[in-house]
This record gives C-alpha cells, sequence and structure tokens, in this order.
C-alpha cells in the first residue's frame, strides 16, 4: 500500500507555458484518477483523464462542502477558497444551483450579441492607446489585462474610475503567500461591491449588480457574488489573450488562415482554448459520499481536483495533443468545465478572444514576441497563473 508520503506532489512543481509539465504527464499515463499530496500539503484525487472528469462534472456527490470545513484538505492555502466551503452538502448545492439561475441570465446568447459593438469599441479604443506608445511594449498590461477588466466592468456596473481598484483587490485575494492580506483584499473587495449594490439599488443601469438587485433582497449577498464573476473572468480572459496571440505568432500559417475566415477563426479560439495553458486551471471540490470512479475510491470527506488543462491533453480524447491545430474537429475541450459547473461567461469569453485576435493582427500584422517562448514567466503565488507580461514588438 502507497503511504502519504510517498504520493507524487504537486508542491514545487514549475508552472509551463503552452506544454504539460512531466510529472502531470506521466500521472495522466499512469490512472485516470491518482492520489497526490496538494501544493498546500494535503492529500487528493487529481482526475487526469477527460473522461472521468466529464462524468465528475456531472455528479451531485462533488460539492464546495465539507463536514469539517476548518480541517478540511486544501489543494492551496487561500481565505477566499475556504470561505467557499460550507458543512451542509446540500445547502452548498442550492446556493450553487440559485446563483447559477441569478447569473445565467445576464449572459443569454442575445444579451452577448448585443454586447458586440461595445466590446469592440473597448477593443479599439484600447490598441489606438497601446499602438501610439509604440514598440516594444507589455501586451499583457497594455492590451490583455485592461480589455477584460473594460468589458466586465462594463458588465457588472463597476464605474470606470473604480477599476483600477478592482485590480489591486482581486490580486489582493487570490494571492497564497499571505493570509492576511487575503483577507484584506476579500473584505476591502466585498465592502465595495455591497456599497456598489446599494448605489445600483436607489439608482439601477443595465448591468448585472443592478439586475441582480431586482431579485435578490440583501446587498451582503450580492457583493461576493459580483466578485466570484470579476475573480472567475479577469484573469482567466486576460491569459487566454496572451496565450492565444503566442500561439498565432508561433504558428503564422494558421493565423493568417483564420485572419481570412470567420469560421476558421471560431475553431482557432476553441483550439487556443484547448491547447493554451499558463500554470494550471484545477477547481477543488469534496465528495459528499463514496465515489467510485476510474478504478479508485473517492472516501467521503475526500479532496477532488479537477483539472480542465489535464484533461484537454488526454491521448484518448485528442489526436495529438500537443499539436495546434486550427482545423480540430470534434474539439470537445473542458475550458469551460461541463454540467453544473459549465461557465456561464464562455459565450461572451469567446466573443471577446475572438474580438481580440481579429483586431490586434489586423491592425499590427507584424505583431510578434519579444523574447522567446521559454522565458515568458508565469506568475507565482496566485491562484490565477497567467503570465507576468508579454513582451511584443511590431
Amino acid at each position: 500500500m502507497t503511504t502519504s508520503h510517498e504520493l507524487p506532489s504537486l508542491r514545487g512543481v514549475p508552472p509551463t507555458v503552452l506544454r504539460l509539465s512531466p510529472l502531470l504527464r506521466d500521472l495522466q499515463t499512469r490512472s485516470p484518477v491518482c492520489k497526490v499530496r496538494t501544493p498546500a500539503g494535503d492529500e487528493g484525487w487529481l482526475v487526469t483523464r477527460h473522461a472521468e472528469l466529464k462524468e465528475l462534472l456531472r455528479d451531485e456527490r462533488l460539492a464546495r462542502a465539507h463536514p469539517d470545513p476548518a480541517n478540511a484538505p486544501r489543494y492551496v492555502q487561500n481565505p477566499f477558497l475556504d470561505m467557499l466551503v460550507t458543512d451542509d452538502a446540500e445547502l452548498a448545492r442550492k446556493l450553487h444551483t440559485e446563483t447559477r439561475a441569478m447569473l445565467t441570465p445576464n449572459f443569454s446568447a442575445r444579451r452577448v450579441l448585443n454586447l458586440m459593438p461595445k466590446v469592440e469599441a473597448i477593443a479599439e479604443g484600447l490598441l489606438e492607446s497601446f499602438i501610439a506608445q509604440g514598440p516594444p511594449a507589455d501586451l499583457h498590461g497594455g492590451f490583455s489585462l485592461p480589455f477584460s477588466l473594460s468589458v466586465l466592468g462594463e458588465l457588472i456596473g463597476v464605474p470606470a474610475e473604480d477599476r483600477g481598484l478592482l485590480v489591486t483587490l482581486l490580486s489582493r485575494m487570490g494571492g497564497l503567500d499571505d493570509p492576511n492580506t487575503v483577507q484584506d483584499g476579500q473584505q476591502n473587495l466585498f465592502g465595495y461591491l455591497v456599497e456598489l449594490a446599494g448605489r445600483k439599488r436607489a439608482d439601477p443601469g443595465d448591468d448585472v449588480i443592478s439586475r441582480l438587485c431586482v431579485n435578490e433582497p440583501s446587498d451582503e449577498r450580492i457583493g461576493p457574488i459580483a466578485a466570484g464573476v470579476l475573480f472567475a473572468g479577469l484573469e482567466a480572459v486576460a491569459s487566454h489573450i496572451d496565450l492565444g496571440v503566442v500561439l498565432f505568432t508561433l504558428y503564422p500559417e494558421q493565423r493568417d488562415a483564420a485572419l481570412g475566415d470567420p469560421k476558421l477563426m471560431s475553431g482557432a479560439v476553441e483550439e487556443i482554448l484547448r491547447a493554451a495553458k499558463a500554470g494550471g486551471s484545477v477547481l477543488p471540490r469534496y465528495a459528499t459520499e463514496d465515489v467510485e470512479i476510474g478504478g479508485a475510491t473517492i472516501g467521503f470527506g475526500d479532496l477532488v481536483l479537477l483539472d480542465f488543462t489535464l484533461s484537454n491533453f488526454d491521448t484518448q480524447v485528442f489526436d495529438d495533443p500537443e499539436l495546434f491545430d486550427i482545423t480540430r474537429s470534434p474539439n470537445p475541450h473542458l475550458t469551460f468545465g461541463h454540467g453544473m459547473w459549465h461557465c456561464i461567461g464562455a459565450p461572451l469569453a469567446r466573443m471577446q478572444l475572438k474580438t481580440a485576435y481579429t483586431l490586434l493582427f489586423t491592425r499590427l500584422p507584424g505583431l510578434r514576441l519579444g523574447l522567446p517562448v521559454e522565458e515568458l514567466q508565469v506568475l507565482g503565488g496566485q491562484l490565477s497563473a497567467g503570465l507576468t507580461e508579454l513582451p511584443v514588438t511590431w
């Protein structure tokens, strides 16, 4: 029997750009569900393969619930994640269902389509400023992050003058090294959004917070919900813009083909969502009863790590998964999750990515990286592991 000290450890595994670490590849080869030691030092089950991940994403026996939240095994040390865990599995499922029901109408296909002119105008304005500064430049700080932030701010209803504060508070809230800083960032962000909800209730607009106020009487509940949307969407979109640009510069023939055919550009967005990787994308959940899957028995209260990135490189589903191919079909990637854990913001994210890639390479056909891919740095000490910067020139 394997003892805990012999478990493969995810602690200290260096983040990689556009490729899997040897350890994760080895674990995927070994088993679809592997017992590991987490970066926090606790034991958990890492789901490595596509079929098992998809099955577990539909399984209501996994939830943000543990009989003893204070002593539950953790993926990483972060008070924001800890706050989401309750000791009541039924309550956890109920809150998840209610939150999705409140938010989903804000990301409907019609609403996203109506947002397109505003999203395109935001991208145009930011790119004008980015180009005016001249090369070399940091695409992440100069375009990708401001674009993601501006769109989310418009959608949620955060005034433009307050959006810089949001980036600071979200960065603090997502930290892994200093619990006090994380808690301060969390309290300040929640406090700001609760206060904003009060203002929206008195003077509503056409935004998420204003619409939440119609059905949710408590500003104190709206604050954390809005924070969750910001936290889930900001860095994820910015990171995929960055990494999509990297991939397109590495594969210029596929970039040119995508720019010449909207259907191919849609396929390119899906392939970037599948293949783009900086660090991992792990959803930690707990088993609320025993679960048999992939030859393993996940026990009641065990931590389960749902790794979306790893599943997208599963050779049982994707031929040559390390190969970037915008014509890949089908492309059943799980970047946006699945079932009850499917990202409700997926239609907006797809539209943002398509807009960003098309505009960047149309206006800057000579856009290229300012340093080799191997030298790109992944942000450490954060829940969201995107690039620290993306030096480019043109």
